[in-house]
């Protein structure tokens, strides 16, 4: 391991806003995430991989009103959005990291309003594995509040089109859904939507530069 990641996960350890759980370890959090830590009664929104962190903190900035969790295995990437979020002072921002199969272990049932995939993984050969597959979903459906939305934000046929048929074969409510996000926005959109949704995380910014077409949609359980 290199020296600078070796850095990152000792600072980590230190942040007051991460938390690195051992999987089994019982959670104090769990459905006292508003009470324990965000001291208030606001909505709470999930970033599910959430890589460096982007639009954990991007959101927090435009919803002060609201929590955001980012949720991912990898430390050395959130370290980047977990310090930015310490440098300012965003309050309404926490960090978890642990693989999204234990997410039930760290939240109680109807406690998360909202939930973020932001370029997952596309799993070209492991369905099961893709984060809207039906066993990840089911996963979301014990914590996730009924009218509660999950957003897809993607580069990938593959995920998109898995996707949009789960959606339809399972049953779900769609709301949204675009093959391409940037053509497709509707000029009279609202600003702080319209800025979300501009909010490029690493990855984007890389697929983009490839001339990758962004996919988007937006859809909830009942």
């Amino acid at each position: 391991m290199g020296k600078d990641k070796i850095r990152r996960f000792a600072l980590l350890k230190e942040y007051p806003h991460v938390f690195e759980p051992e999987v089994g370890e019982p959670s104090d959090l769990k459905g006292n995430w508003r009470k324990n830590y965000f001291k208030n009664d606001h909505p709470i929104v999930l970033e599910l991989g959430c890589g460096k962190g982007e639009y954990t903190v991007g959101l927090a900035k435009h919803y002060p009103n609201k929590n955001f969790i980012g949720m991912d295995i990898k430390g050395a990437r959130m370290f980047i959005g977990a310090t930015q979020a310490l440098e300012e002072n965003l309050s309404n921002v926490a960090f978890l990291r642990m693989k999204i199969d234990f997410i039930t272990e760290y939240f109680a049932e109807n406690e998360v309003d909202e939930i973020w995939l932001t370029f997952s993984d596309p799993q070209p050969n492991k369905p099961n594995k893709r984060l809207t597959s039906k066993p990840f979903i089911d996963r979301y459906r014990k914590i996730l509040k009924p009218s509660g939305h999950i957003h897809l934000k993607t580069d990938s046929d593959i995920l998109f089109e898995f996707t949009s048929e789960e959606i339809t074969q399972q049953g779900y409510l769609l709301h949204e859904l675009t093959w391409n996000l940037y053509a497709e926005l509707p000029t009279d959109l609202d600003p702080v939507i319209r800025d979300i949704l501009h909010i490029k995380t690493h990855y984007e910014q890389l697929f983009t530069s490839r001339g990758s077409v962004i996919k988007y949609c937006r859809f909830s359980l009942d």
